[in-house]
């Protein structure tokens, strides 16, 4: 088997293409998310907390030789960190409602199924036993 053809079999199965498929939707999804946080979300915090804006916030430790400013943007991972959270909230809620509509609807509860006749009949000879030795006591 040709290194082709084996690479065409692996490339086609089930897994990686779904895999190539949730990968595709995650990215897109990962851009709507952050679209969400920079665009609706953050702005509105900013307003709440003072007209802060979360990616302009960041520390100056001085310039390069070049004379541009090097900084360490915290502004920039807290935007970041607000995006994670959010996606994860939302993909807790999918997986949620997923399992929800997985899981089946509780059955009403079925009666227990008869004993087996073996059982039965030894119960019977229970029972003749007790009234029998009650019958001689009295």
């Amino acid at each position: 088997m040709g290194i082709a053809s084996e690479f065409k079999e692996f490339a086609m199965k089930g897994n990686v293409v779904d895999l190539a498929v949730g990968v595709i939707i995650g990215a897109a999804f990962g851009k709507i998310v952050s679209s969400l946080v920079g665009d609706v979300i953050m702005p509105a915090l900013g307003k709440v907390i003072g007209g802060v804006n979360f990616s302009d916030l960041a520390i100056s430790l001085g310039a390069d030789p070049t004379g541009k400013a090097v900084l360490i943007k915290y502004g920039t991972f807290l935007q970041t960190l607000f995006d994670f959270v959010i996606i994860a909230i939302v993909l807790f809620m999918c997986i949620k409602g997923i399992n929800k509509l997985k899981k089946p609807a509780p059955a009403s509860a079925a009666p227990p199924p008869p004993p087996a006749r073996s059982e039965v009949l030894l119960e019977e000879i229970r029972d003749l036993l007790a009234k029998d030795s009650l019958a001689k006591r009295a």
